[in-house]
């Protein structure tokens, strides 16, 4: 993040965090075989999710940010047990069984989106101590209408992680890194692009209403053989396309940077 922070300064930073996290996690857990990925997301992260959705006007992410488990379109489902969990209450529990925890906030998170969706959810609370509470059950109760347009979850061309767009958000944010145009997955992507004579970044809406995706077809991890999905009873049919199924893998998990 420190070398990121250098090419964007403190203003989005976040946003590349995020993202990089995220896909990191996934990735990882298909290396490990794991099917499920369980986070530490408590009721005051939940109750500042709903309220940034709802400023953002994300109808996408507001239908499906306060469920407990999450993303079974894609590879890896994730789970949140402690959402309905105050944060003071974890801290509480770990400070008095002596449990290591992290006390202190990320140095560049002052200027984040979130850090004042936070405070105003504190004032909140200061007046209406069941706030959190209450906006996560508000957010559970919203209803989207039927014939509001929803993003379409397909694969990114590129590096084959699920994506609503023909290019993911990584994709996005890491081409800009590298093109020294850090602003490129920010924002209006698809102007910003278009600006700088890049190919096209387009929604996936328009072109995949008919496409039925498996978390199989999702998967980053392309090395399972036919044979091991006993799609073909000659083992020898696999056996030279190891090498080349392994560079595909290195390939992809390539995408993501080592900071």
């Amino acid at each position: 993040m420190d070398e990121i922070v250098k090419k964007v300064g403190r203003k989005n930073n976040c946003t590349f965090c995020g993202v990089f996290r995220r896909q990191a996690l996934d990735r990882g857990g298909l290396l490990l075989g794991v099917n499920k990925i369980v986070t530490g997301h408590n009721a005051d992260d939940l109750a500042e999710t709903v309220l940034m959705n709802v400023l953002r006007g994300d109808i996408g992410r507001l239908q499906r940010c306060t469920a407990i488990t999450t993303g079974n379109e894609g590879a890896i489902p994730r789970c949140k047990p402690f959402k309905y969990t105050y944060e003071k209450e974890i801290v509480m529990y770990a400070y008095f069984k002596k449990l290591d925890y992290f006390s202190t906030e990320c140095v560049y998170s002052p200027n984040a989106y979130r850090g004042y969706a936070r405070a105003y959810i504190k004032d909140l609370e200061a007046i209406r101590p069941r706030s959190i509470i209450d906006i996560i059950h508000s957010g559970e109760k919203l209803a989207v209408k039927k014939d509001a347009k929803l993003p379409i979850q397909g694969i990114c061309e590129r590096c084959g992680y699920i994506s609503s767009m023909n290019l993911c958000k990584a994709c996005n944010l890491l081409e800009g890194l590298n093109r020294g145009l850090p602003k490129l997955g920010i924002g209006k992507t698809q102007r910003l692009r278009k600006i700088y004579n890049l190919s096209p970044s387009y929604s996936l809406n328009s072109s995949m209403n008919n496409l039925s995706l498996t978390s199989s077809q999702l998967s980053l991890n392309e090395v399972e053989s036919c044979c091991a999905r006993g799609e073909n009873n000659n083992e020898s049919c696999c056996s030279n396309k190891n090498s080349s199924c392994q560079n595909k893998q290195n390939q992809k998990l390539e995408t993501i940077p080592d900071f």
